[in-house]
């Protein structure tokens, strides 16, 4: 039976194998598995920096593991829209279109 390799593994392991077991073991093993936050909150908060700061390839990954984890899709372009005003028109205006795509490849 084959292992199923994580997102980190699929992207990086090949390249940058320590890049890829420290974000599957710290990142979301450690961090993202704390009780202080919700998945769903965390997903929020990362959602909202990701768009800030414009990184929009993890982006994409991140709108998916938002939706998955029961934020909505009204919620996620309220996001977008709201951090239109704190972030930078462009900045708002790429996490819609990256949502855009992310629910019709959905």
């Amino acid at each position: 039976m084959t292992e199923q390799k994580s997102r980190a593994q699929q992207l990086v392991g090949d390249v940058a194998p320590k890049l890829a077991e420290l974000t599957d073991g710290v990142l979301f093993g450690d961090v993202w598995a704390r009780p202080e936050l919700s998945a769903r909150d965390r997903s929020l908060v990362t959602v909202a920096a990701l768009t800030a700061l414009g990184r929009t390839d993890q982006l994409r990954s991140h709108l998916n593991l938002a939706l998955d984890n029961g934020v909505t899709q009204d919620e996620l372009a309220e996001v977008a829209t709201h951090l239109a005003f704190y972030a930078g028109w462009p900045a708002g205006m790429t996490a819609a279109t990256t949502l855009k795509r992310v629910l019709e490849d959905r």
